[in-house]
């Protein structure tokens, strides 16, 4: 076991799924996290559900069946939550996590945040972690964005929520979807300061040194 995964025992994350198309991302992350051992607290919305049914193929008839079928092999622990269990563990301040992320957002989910909406567990974890000022990173995920999405994120952005728009990059040269999510997770796991090994960073080789040599020399 190498430093860096027992490093991170016994560290607590919570994870939210909404129904913004983009699932693969939430995933991706859950399975990232349990590989380095962390504790997920997973929330996944009634939409969220649908799409991880419709994007990924899931059966969703039994839930706990299929996250335990996705993710039950995995080192780390993860911990399901009901979206209406508004009495769960992370629905409290004096509950200890280290941070929350939502990925992908809707902007249903977004402007419930913004708005200190607590109906559902979602909302209502993630009032905590701004109230105990705690990490909180939304990944929205829509396109066009209209007046009020970008208020809204305006709004979280200036109360120290980060965000993190599902935008991915090409300097890496991906050669498959996949490479494209973990970009994305990686860089979630960035804003945390969680070690991985995700995507090639800019400038990490010789090949993309000369690239980048090259481009400010043009510039």
């Amino acid at each position: 076991m190498n430093n860096q995964v027992s490093n991170h025992q016994g560290k607590r994350i919570v994870i939210g799924i909404t129904g913004a198309s983009g699932s693969i991302y939430g995933v991706r992350l859950v399975e990232t996290l349990l590989d380095l051992q962390y504790t997920v607290h997973l929330i996944v919305s009634n939409a969220g559900w649908r799409v991880l049914k419709e994007e990924l193929g899931w059966n969703v008839t039994d839930r706990e069946g299929a996250l335990n079928e996705q993710f039950g092999d995995r080192p780390g622990s993860l911990v399901y939550h009901p979206f209406t269990d508004i009495g769960a563990s992370i629905a409290s301040g004096s509950y200890l996590v280290d941070a929350m992320i939502i990925m992908p957002c809707s902007m249903g989910t977004l402007s419930a945040v913004a708005h200190g909406s607590s109906d559902n567990l979602m909302a209502r974890a993630a009032d905590v972690m701004m109230k105990e000022g705690r990490p909180l990173i939304l990944v929205p995920r829509e396109t066009p964005l209209h007046a009020i999405h970008l208020e809204n994120m305006l709004k979280l952005a200036r109360l120290g929520v980060k965000m993190i728009p599902a935008m991915p990059a090409f300097y890496f040269h991906p050669k498959t979807l996949d490479d494209i999510v973990l970009f994305l997770v990686g860089k979630v796991l960035d804003s945390l300061r969680i070690e991985h090994q995700l995507f090639t960073r800019w400038g990490d080789s010789d090949a993309d040194t000369g690239h980048q040599d090259n481009h400010n020399r043009k510039n």
